[in-house]
Order: C-alpha cells, then sequence, then structure tokens
C-alpha cells in the first residue's frame, strides 16, 4: 500500500464515522457522560481497534503512514463500516489523486449496450457513467426522468439534474432519500477516481448551490450500485412506484445499466404503458395536469455525447 495520495480525505473519512457513533451502539458504557462533541472519542476508537491511541490520531490526521489489512480491517469493525463503506475506505488509500490533474478520459456506450437499451424499450433504462454523467438512454427513461438529450452537454448528469432542478424534486416523491443515496454514488466515484478535475468541478457546482448537498457531502456517506424501488409523482400519469436495479458491468466496470420496471397488473404498471404512449406524439400533451408548456418528445433511444 504504497500509496497516500488521498490520506487527507482518508482522515476526513474517519473521522466522520467516528462522529456518527454512539457509545451505546459500540458497546461503550464507562465515561460516557461529559460529552461535548458528538460520536466517540479517538482513544475509544482506538481501543476498539486494538491500535494505540496516537496511530490511530495519526490515521485521521493523514499522516503518511502505511496500515495494513489487518489494521484496517480492526478501524473498520471498531467503526462499525458496512462493506460499501469498507471499500470506500480502501479506496482513500489506494486510488491517489496527482498533483495535476489531466482530463477526463471520454466515456464510451459499446454498440451492443445501445442494443439492449432498444431491447429493453417498454422498460425506462439508461446508463450512467462516471460522476453519474448520463451517457445513453432510451425513449421512456427520458419521458420519466427529464429530457437529458435537450440539455447542453455539462448538465447532463443525474445528481446536478437531482440537486438543482426544481423539476426532480417534485418527480421523487422522496426526494430527500434519492438525493442522499446519489451524493453517495458521486463520493463513492470520487474515491476510486481522485484525479478526476470535472468530478471536483462538479462537487464545487452542488456546493455553492445546494446547503442539502453540503450537509450530505460533509457526512461522508457512501453508496454503491444496488436495487431497490423509487416512488415517482410524475407530471403526466401521477403517481407510480416502479422497481430499480443497477446493473453493472463487467466490460464496463465505470458504467452501471438502471432499469425501472414496474409490477405486472399493477396500477404502476397501467401508468408506465400510458406514458410511453405519449412518446408516440410529437409533442407532450400540454393539457394534460401539470404537465406545463409542450415540449418535444425525446427520440426513441440516444446515445449522449
Amino acid at each position: 500500500m504504497e500509496c497516500m495520495g488521498q490520506s487527507a480525505e482518508f482522515g476526513k473519512f474517519l473521522k466522520a464515522m467516528r462522529s456518527r457513533l454512539t457509545p451505546d451502539r459500540a458497546g461503550i458504557t464507562a465515561g460516557s457522560s461529559g460529552r461535548r462533541v458528538p460520536g466517540l472519542r479517538r482513544e475509544e476508537i482506538a481501543r476498539l481497534a486494538d491500535v494505540s491511541t496516537d496511530y490511530y490520531t495519526r490515521l485521521e490526521q493523514g499522516r503518511n503512514i502505511h496500515p495494513s489489512r489487518a489494521v484496517l480491517d480492526s478501524v473498520a469493525k471498531a467503526l462499525q463500516l458496512d462493506s460499501g463503506e469498507r471499500a470506500h475506505m480502501i479506496d482513500l488509500l489506494e486510488n491517489c489523486a496527482p498533483s495535476h490533474g489531466s482530463g477526463a478520459p471520454v466515456q464510451a456506450v459499446r454498440p451492443e449496450l445501445r442494443q439492449l437499451l432498444d431491447a429493453v424499450g417498454t422498460v425506462p433504462a439508461v446508463v450512467l457513467g462516471r460522476r453519474t454523467d448520463v451517457l445513453a438512454g432510451n425513449r421512456l427513461a427520458f419521458l420519466l426522468l427529464a429530457d437529458f438529450p435537450a440539455m447542453p452537454v455539462t448538465e447532463r448528469n443525474l445528481i446536478r439534474w437531482i440537486i438543482l432542478d426544481p423539476a426532480a424534486r417534485g418527480l421523487f416523491r422522496d426526494w430527500p432519500a434519492v438525493a442522499s443515496e446519489t451524493v453517495g454514488a458521486l463520493r463513492t466515484d470520487i474515491g476510486r477516481h481522485p484525479d478526476d478535475p470535472r468530478a471536483n468541478q462538479l462537487v464545487g457546482e452542488l456546493a455553492v448551490h445546494s446547503e442539502d448537498f453540503r450537509q450530505w457531502w460533509a457526512g461522508h456517506r457512501v453508496s454503491a450500485a444496488s436495487a431497490g424501488s423509487v416512488a415517482f409523482h410524475h407530471p403526466i400519469v401521477g403517481d407510480l412506484v416502479l422497481n430499480v436495479e443497477d446493473l453493472t458491468l463487467p466490460e464496463d466496470p465505470d458504467q452501471v445499466l438502471r432499469m425501472f420496471s414496474a409490477k405486472p397488473g399493477s396500477a404502476s404498471a397501467d401508468s408506465l404503458a400510458l406514458l410511453g404512449s405519449f412518446g408516440a406524439s410529437a409533442a407532450f400533451a400540454d393539457e394534460a395536469p401539470g404537465a406545463g408548456p409542450a415540449r418535444p418528445a425525446p427520440q426513441h433511444q440516444q446515445e449522449l455525447s
């Protein structure tokens, strides 16, 4: 583990994870009174991890030290990290940021993946790349979420849209949960690719314009591709609940295929089918409740550049 370019971020992460623990949760009964700050003390984490307080302090301070995997496992256990948080901790140590970053590589979607988007045309699907950039999607995905092809290239980013676009706040019935989860995905990506200047610019832009983002970012939450469900309040078809599957791609490790599906025979399935019918027309129906002004419908499937 020769690379320590991320030591400062590593230390900040440890401190954030320590601050969220309580004595009761950590099984510490003595010395829990008179605390002025939330979370455990450094010496308590050091004792739980079976390392010296001085050593753990140097870890949090981002000193140029080289912890073994055994020590990292002990610290992760003491901090009660889940598998995603532990992986992020390792990323912060192993992936170094150079003193001067170069431009991020161009993200390309394989033709076979674009064909898959066409094949699942009745299911909204998008390809997310680095920084949650929206690289490609099918017609139904753009009808469900937003018309990403119509946006400037620099704005075709999922987290940027979720955090900054008021329409996204109205679309997701539990916007804070969706937004904070996406912030965690961005944190995970930056841990793997600290030398990405576009990611750092994105973080700066979101921090300037969103107090919610600043608070979530300071919490150092991380998240990875997963499965679950999302509740929508769509301006055209109303309420629907869709299952979400994030599929990581072995041939494209920095890309995720995100698909939305409804339970067969459900009201949400009917609403999704109704939404798909709007894409056949030249524009959204401006008389639809809450739809706002009409706009051109996205093409059947597009790769974004």
